[in-house]
């Protein structure tokens, strides 16, 4: 079997051992550190060009989630063209007061960034604020899966998940190495 060199760099650039509480709540012996893997530029770029492909050919826009979303989703705007929103957790109470700011979303099919996905709470959340900002919200892609339930809690809300790497896959890069 061939190892897949980028799921290894990833793996060696953000894998982490200890005791981590996620956004979920659960709490996990190892970690995938995406501010590791999002502020290096070149790595970033690879991750892009190879996410490229799994955007939907009928998306109109890229909705990077803050904060993490926001690096990946700039960096796939270069490789597809498409322009990008920046999707806040909730709108800031000064300036624009825009949930999502950049690239308007209204009327358009959007689809949602975000760098790696456990329980898929914060897509959940998110998408149904681009909802009712009228964007018409169907998939979503990451860099990682974890593989804990993301994927189904965004199917039961209508998102499909796209992802080009699970949390196995950098296991296994790893072990290969």
């Amino acid at each position: 079997m061939t190892v897949d060199p980028l799921a290894l760099r990833i793996h060696q650039v953000s894998h982490l051992t200890g005791e981590f509480v996620l956004r979920s709540g659960r709490t996990a012996a190892e970690y995938f550190d995406k501010y590791r893997f999002e502020s290096d530029p070149v790595l970033l770029d690879a991750i892009a060009e190879r996410l490229a492909p799994l955007v939907p050919a009928d998306a109109e826009v890229l909705a990077g989630l803050e904060m993490g979303g926001i690096p990946v989703v700039t960096a796939l705007g270069r490789h597809t063209g498409l322009p990008c929103a920046f999707v806040r957790k909730q709108a800031k109470e000064y300036g624009t007061r825009r949930l999502a700011e950049g690239a308007e979303v209204a009327g358009r099919r959007v689809l949602v960034v975000e760098d790696v996905v456990t329980s898929g709470g914060q897509i959940v959340l998110s998408t149904a604020g681009l909802r009712a900002l009228g964007a018409d919200v169907g998939t979503a892609l990451c860099v990682i899966d974890r593989g804990q339930g993301g994927a189904e809690a965004l199917a039961a809300e209508g998102i499909a998940l796209r992802s080009l790497l699970t949390a196995d896959d950098l296991r296994t890069a790893a072990a290969q190495q």
